[in-house]
C-alpha cells in the first residue's frame, strides 16, 4: 500500500454540537490517524483501545441522550451495548465492512 503525503480536510457542521463534542471529534480524528500509522504493536493496540473508548465517550455525549434524561431508560448504556453486539457479530462472522470497492 502506498502512502500519500496529502492532507485531507474534513468538514463537520458543528452548529448543534457542544464545545466538548467538538473537542472529542478532533481527538478521535487524531487517534484514528495515530492508529493507522502506528509503527509498533503497543502503539497499535493501545491506540485502537483508546480510539474505541473515545468513541464510546462521544456517543454518551450525544444530544439524543441529553434529551432523554427524563426517561427511565438508560439510552447511553443501551446504545453502547447494541453497538458492541453488532460489532461482535461482524467479528464472529469475519465480515469486514468496506466502503471502497
Amino acid at each position: 500500500m502506498s502512502k500519500s503525503s496529502e492532507k485531507i480536510f474534513i468538514e463537520v457542521d458543528t452548529s448543534e454540537l457542544s464545545s466538548s463534542q467538538i473537542r472529542m471529534i478532533k481527538t478521535i480524528n487524531n487517534l484514528l490517524s495515530y492508529v493507522l500509522s502506528a509503527q509498533s504493536e503497543g502503539e497499535f493496540f493501545d491506540g485502537a483501545a483508546e480510539t474505541m473508548r473515545a468513541c464510546a465517550s462521544l456517543i454518551k455525549q450525544a444530544n439524543f441522550i441529553g434529551e432523554m434524561d427524563e426517561d427511565e431508560i438508560n439510552y447511553s448504556q443501551q446504545v453502547l451495548e447494541y453497538s458492541m453486539d453488532v460489532l461482535h457479530d461482524h467479528m464472529a462472522q469475519s465480515k469486514v465492512v468496506s466502503y471502497d470497492n
